[in-house]
């Protein structure tokens, strides 16, 4: 029960990785607070956690918002008193091209993925500042090194991410908090979405066999990551990023 004295707020915590790295944080004994905007999905995950005898607490939030996020951390302390660890998960994909795509849909997505960390960074900080120091974890994506067609907001949110995590480690480290990024690669996640949209994936053996570690990731290989970075075992990791992605992205591929 390493975080049995912990609080950690995990934003988009409600499905996919988010969920499982709630799980897993409340399996080791930390009190876990779901900063989720989609309701169902939220409360199902809180669901999950009280049902197992873990402490869980599911709060509305827009991490784009910042009045969202001043509420997230205001109803944190008045539940938990305090927030020990933040892991700034949530993030959306990007729609249509360049040549299709509106400026509004590229302000959607950096809102989401950039600039929802930052105003959740700046509240945690707060608090954390003023404790025993901390722990922000922000999960970026291999996007943030590598690209696919049309995935310019998505990859630009993550690669800003990676740079706001050294940033905040140097601006951040006189107060004791620790900040570090995680780029995870393909990682399947549908068994973990709500239950009105879950599905199991159907996985090939080319799926698999084209990562050098010898298969597809897993939400869980993520979340063991979190534990790992916000444990006192890594107290002399800060500024890092983590790349989990099976190899992928030091694979080189040429076409025959």
């Amino acid at each position: 029960m390493r975080f049995d004295d912990k609080v950690v707020v995990v934003t988009g915590g409600g499905q996919g990785i988010g969920r499982v790295i709630c799980q897993k944080f409340a399996k080791e004994g930390a009190k876990v607070v779901i900063a989720e905007i989609d309701e169902e999905a939220g409360r199902e995950c809180e669901e999950l956690i009280l049902s197992v005898g873990g402490e869980a607490l599911f709060i509305k939030t827009d991490v784009a918002d910042e009045q969202s996020v001043r509420n997230l951390f205001s109803q944190t302390v008045k539940n938990y008193s305090k927030v020990s660890i933040l892991i700034n998960n949530a993030g959306v994909m990007s729609e249509g091209n360049i040549f299709t795509r509106s400026i509004e849909e590229w302000n959607r997505v950096i809102g989401i993925n950039l600039t929802g960390p930052y105003i959740c960074s700046r509240y945690a900080a707060e608090l954390m500042k003023d404790g025993d120091g901390g722990v922000i974890i922000n999960i970026s994506s291999t996007r943030a090194l590598m690209s696919e067609c049309d995935t310019e907001p998505y990859s630009a949110s993550k690669g800003g991410l990676l740079a706001l995590t050294h940033s905040l480690a140097i601006s951040l480290g006189k107060y004791g908090i620790r900040v570090n990024c995680i780029c995870p690669g393909w990682i399947e996640v549908s068994q973990h979405k709500k239950s009105s949209i879950r599905e199991i994936a159907v996985l090939t053996e080319r799926d698999h066999k084209q990562h050098p570690a010898g298969r597809v990731g897993k939400a869980e290989d993520i979340a063991s990551a979190c534990l790992f970075l916000a444990s006192e075992e890594a107290g002399f990791i800060t500024g890092a990023n983590l790349v989990i992605d099976g190899g992928m992205t030091v694979k080189m591929i040429y076409e025959e």
